[in-house]
């Protein structure tokens, strides 16, 4: 017996429901295309006129070119600045202004993937970072230096001292990175890409505000940070970071630098939201010669929200090593 053909109503009623699936299926594959490029900031290569605007100079190492900010007397001793994740080297501002003022020579750059800066098409990770510091002294002639590391900043100077602690006088760590953070579906080939795009990078601006305790105190930090996003590269950079770098814990490279012997500053905001203050036990652990200055009330960046409280021990500390 051959089965009795389904009812005219019940195979309209299938069309519908195919119908409004492939409509729904297709809604979605549209979706998943157009937000990531409506949501695209990037338009376009960071070349000589884009850089007509940045101030400092530049130099050219083996991966690219590298905005370079230098302050204070010619003769002063070197301090090398080194920025976190995504905010580029301007996070020194003040920091540049009131070492130099006590008679440094302060230093700072954009990282690879941030700011003035090339964006190179690799990995972005601890030993790109550190290659980049080290072929950065090499060009400005600094056989010697203190390094200041702020948040992922800290990760890096805590690789470069731990490879070359020749070239290091003394370490100031200020909110340093320093468990592996869970990155989770950003490690997803495809998933990560499109996450990033969508939603990652459009809310990266806003977010920065989070890393304040007080951000009353702190005006037009979103908006300075978007320019950089504008030029080819930065995404694919932040992801690469995120994949290379964020995932690993920094906590090694204390270590060796805790029995290097180095002389070691460990600056934190007690009300840091970004990387939690409770890991200063972490780095007291790996480092034990670290002298520690809690900063009650201020969060992740101490540098930007409280100058005045965060500067005058560095200084004091440089001063005395």
């Amino acid at each position: 017996m051959t089965a009795a053909p389904a009812p005219a109503p019940k195979r309209r009623l299938r069309k519908i429901l195919l119908a409004v699936g492939g409509f729904i299926a297709l809604a979605l594959a549209l979706v998943l295309i157009i937000v990531p490029l409506v949501r695209n900031q990037e338009h376009g290569p960071l070349d000589a006129t884009a850089r007509r605007a940045a101030p400092g100079q530049f130099v050219t190492l083996s991966h690219g070119i590298v905005h370079v900010r230098v302050a204070g007397p010619e003769q002063g001793r070197p301090v090398v600045l080194v920025h976190g994740f995504s905010v580029p080297s301007y996070v020194f501002d003040q920091t540049s202004a009131d070492l130099a003022a006590k008679g440094f020579r302060v230093i700072r750059f954009d990282l690879y993937g941030r700011g003035w800066s090339d964006r190179p098409a690799l990995d972005y990770d601890r030993e790109l970072f550190a290659n980049q510091l080290l072929e950065l002294m090499d060009t400005l002639q600094i056989p010697k230096a203190d390094l200041l590391g702020l948040s992922m900043g800290g990760a890096i100077v805590g690789r470069f001292a731990a490879e070359h602690p020749e070239r290091v006088r003394s370490v100031v760590l200020v909110s340093p990175l320093t468990r592996a953070h869970d990155i989770s579906v950003m490690a997803w080939p495809g998933v990560g890409e499109w996450l990033n795009r969508a939603w990652f990078l459009p809310s990266l601006a806003a977010s920065q505000l989070d890393d304040f305790a007080h951000p009353e105190r702190v005006s037009g930090w979103a908006e300075r940070f978007q320019p950089q996003m504008r030029y080819d590269g930065f995404g694919r950079a932040i992801l690469s970071t995120i994949r290379h770098l964020s995932n690993a814990s920094s906590v090694p490279d204390f270590e060796k630098v805790g029995k290097s012997g180095l002389p070691v500053l460990l600056v934190w905001g007690d009300a840091d939201r970004t990387v939690p203050y409770t890991e200063h036990l972490d780095v007291q652990r790996a480092i034990p010669q670290a002298q520690f200055v809690s900063l009650p009330g201020l969060g992740h960046l101490p540098v930007v929200e409280d100058p005045a409280a965060t500067h005058p021990q560095i200084a004091d500390f440089l001063a005395q090593h």
